[in-house]
């Protein structure tokens, strides 16, 4: 099978490792701006130390060149994905199959990535996410994981399913396009919060609350949206939720963490070189909440922080003294 990864970051790279061990023909495309060239030359990462990308790989900034493969295999951060899809469409009029791997949601329209596929390729294109408990550094490596292929097709899930899985990479099937979109998404903002959780030093209890109180965020979120229940009860879902909020890999946990121990979200992005992810999410999910008139507090107090300049410890404060109800609730 002839494969394109676009986007030359960790986990793009990551996946482009695997495909080709996977017995798959591979390029990798990367701007020249990402270090592409410095990449090619010496096989490597600079963000995947000890890893080396093999010269089978055909590593180029030619977009053109790259998307000529049929299965297409996005990676680059979510705020850019129009903007790729746009240029893919103007390039070639050939039709393509979207695996979608950045988690994302678009702030403007509030869209998932599976509509803005859709609108901008007038329906054209075919469309699968893969998405679950996968840091870059981990499948880099080879180390066990398990993933979610999901599309609207199951047939298209199926295609996905047998394109990525081996022996160290279990690939389950979904047609709950939404729901693991979402899932794979709203996690980054509870990993912020759980960050601010380590960086205040809040110990375990509020962690393991925090998290479980993100997750019924998530499903409150699901269930408007149209969203399988279920599906937040699985790797797109929990599986998501513990690693992002735990992990020390996790960019987003880091970023709460450093808000959490008194820096802005100004001077944190100001020196990192990688997306930040939760941070486009909570923006989007705030506003879909405001817009729909759901209640999400985790969310609006993560916005609070970073858009805001709200301190985390009265954040922290303002959530345990809210209102008491049931859980359920």
């Amino acid at each position: 099978m002839k494969l394109t990864v676009i986007g030359i970051g960790t986990w793009g790279t990551a996946l482009a490792i695997h495909l080709q061990k996977n017995g798959h023909e591979v390029c990798l495309y990367g701007r020249v701006e990402d270090n592409t060239e410095m990449i090619r030359e010496t096989k490597s990462h600079p963000f995947l130390p000890g890893i080396n990308i093999p010269s089978e790989i055909n590593i180029t900034t030619n977009l053109a060149e790259a998307v000529e493969n049929e299965y297409l295999v996005i990676a680059v951060p979510s705020p850019y994905i129009r903007e790729f899809i746009s240029k893919i469409v103007n390039i070639t009029s050939k039709d393509k199959i979207i695996i979608n791997v950045a988690k994302g949601f678009e702030i403007e329209s509030g869209k998932r990535i599976s509509e803005i596929v859709s609108e901008v390729s007038d329906n054209k294109y075919k469309y699968c996410v893969l998405s679950g408990p996968t840091h870059a550094e981990e499948v880099a490596r080879e180390l066990p994981a398990a993933i979610v292929s999901a599309s609207d097709d199951i047939n298209i899930a199926k295609k996905i399913q047998m394109i990525f899985n081996n022996n160290v990479l279990r690939v389950y099937t979904s047609t709950d396009t939404i729901g693991v979109e979402l899932g794979g998404s709203f996690k980054n903002v509870v990993a912020i919060a759980a960050g601010a959780v380590d960086g205040l030093r809040f110990g375990d209890n509020a962690k393991a609350a925090l998290i479980t109180r993100g997750l019924h965020e998530m499903k409150v979120l699901g269930r408007i949206l149209g969203a399988d229940e279920n599906t937040f009860n699985g790797l797109t879902g929990v599986g998501d939720l513990i690693v992002t909020c735990m992990s020390k890999h996790s960019r987003n946990r880091g970023f709460g963490e450093k808000i959490g121990s008194g820096l802005k979200s100004e001077e944190i992005l100001a020196n990192t070189s990688m997306v930040t992810e939760g941070v486009y999410a909570t923006k989007a999910f705030y506003l879909i909440a405001k817009k729909k008139n759901i209640e999400l507090p985790i969310t609006e107090e993560v916005y609070k922080t970073i858009y805001e300049g709200k301190n985390p410890l009265i954040s922290f404060k303002d959530l345990m003294s809210r209102e008491m109800k049931m859980e359920s609730e």
